[in-house]
């Protein structure tokens, strides 16, 4: 039977809720704070009958900040390092608004007008990574207990409404046409070093990933076959190269062996003897060149695999020599070989199986806005021939 007391102006309960294993002594809970005698014991009876049906557990005092630092630990094991840091600074925005607060102290309504903050801050899709890091956190939570109900569940991202400027933009995504392509082409070789020229070279024409053409070593390229087997992604904590992990590639379908153009595959065997020639000459009498066998490797950390912000650098640096849009990225070659291949008429299916696609959203708009086009074309040229044979 609980035991109701007033203090001053407010009401407290005290209810047993069970033995202490380690001392055999009965544990109690205590509670004040109350207006009313009625509220006090509404909540002593509540509690009792979570003890009667052995669904009462002790409620944690643990904090945001320090309960996540415990979840990302447990996190990390079974994940790549690349998505344990993406957590993570996630986790240091979300320390921002709850890191001072106990875990079960954090309702609803708090969460979701966070989230409504979060959305006037970041876009969409970056409160979509914050939101789904709370949510596994918190879900964590209730599976051991230290909350009861989880504040994530039913909140939900409130999406901007868009401008028309915004909605055309993302229609299709940024790539080159072919002549802007050869044009930059043209540019990175008469302007950098040869390395570089291979790289981008590669990208254009095989629509590899970034992180794909880092991770890249000789042995996976068969000059015989004229393939490229992709089967890891390069991952540089804090863009050191010193630091890189080779990881598994982001999908199942990002396993696999590409056709590579036989002017491509020149331009690698050239660079391949130029770096054989760099290797030999530096490591004569010390080892300078560090050879993890990369196609392509750091100019500063010499044999570690090329840093993405070098290449993003000197990228945005061809773009303004070549007079082209500085907004397009290394990624944008990606998408500028799915336009070329569609423009060339192979079909979406193979285009995404060269990609690595199991299925994507972005591939298929730029297809389907390249076929458009060619869909147009061929109207209107059976248009025409009818025009020539039937006069309506």
């Amino acid at each position: 039977m609980a035991y109701l007391r007033k203090r001053g102006n407010t009401w407290s309960y005290t209810v047993d809720v069970g033995v202490d294993p380690a001392t055999g002594r009965r544990k109690q809970k205590t509670k004040s704070g109350f207006k009313t005698k009625k509220e006090a014991a509404l909540e002593a009876a509540s509690v009792e009958r979570d003890v009667a049906n052995n669904e009462y557990y002790e409620e944690s005092d643990i904090t945001f900040s320090a309960f996540v630092l415990e979840w990302h630990a447990e996190y990390s094991l079974a994940v790549k390092v690349s998505t344990a840091d993406l957590r993570l600074r996630m986790l240091g925005i979300l320390n921002q608004y709850f890191g001072a607060s106990k875990m079960r102290n954090i309702t609803r309504k708090q969460y979701q007008d966070t989230l409504n903050t979060l959305c006037q801050k970041y876009s969409y899709n970056t409160v979509g990574i914050i939101h789904s890091t709370a949510r596994l956190i918190f879900k964590r939570a209730a599976e051991y207990d230290i909350i009861r109900t989880d504040p994530t569940e039913h909140c939900r991202i409130m999406r901007k409404k868009k401008t028309v400027e915004e909605i055309e933009e993302e229609r299709i995504p940024k790539y080159m046409e072919k002549e802007e392509l050869a044009r930059f082409l043209q540019t990175i070789k008469q302007n950098f070093d040869h390395q570089d020229f291979v790289l981008f070279y590669l990208l254009a024409y095989t629509g590899i990933r970034i992180g794909e053409a880092m991770a890249l070593k000789w042995d996976d390229i068969s000059f015989n076959d004229q393939t490229i087997s992709i089967t890891k992604t390069c991952y540089l904590p804090k863009n050191k190269s010193m630091n890189f992990e080779l990881l598994t590639p982001k999908t199942v379908a990002s396993r696999r062996e590409i056709a590579v153009y036989q002017d491509v595959l020149t331009e690698l065997k050239t660079h391949k003897a130029n770096q054989d020639n760099l290797v030999t000459t530096l490591n004569k009498h010390v080892d300078v060149y560090k050879d993890y066998g990369f196609v392509f490797t750091s100019y500063k950390n010499l044999g570690y695999p090329y840093n993405k912000a070098t290449v993003e650098s000197r990228m945005k640096r061809a773009l303004e020599l070549s007079n082209l849009n500085r907004r397009l990225s290394p990624h944008s070659l990606r998408h500028t070989h799915t336009s070329l291949l569609a423009e060339a008429g192979v079909g979406l299916t193979e285009i995404m199986d060269r990609l690595g696609h199991e299925d994507d959203s972005i591939t298929k708009r730029i297809y389907l806005h390249v076929t458009k086009t060619k869909k147009a074309e061929a109207s209107q040229r059976f248009a025409e021939l009818m025009n020539n044979v039937v006069k309506m």
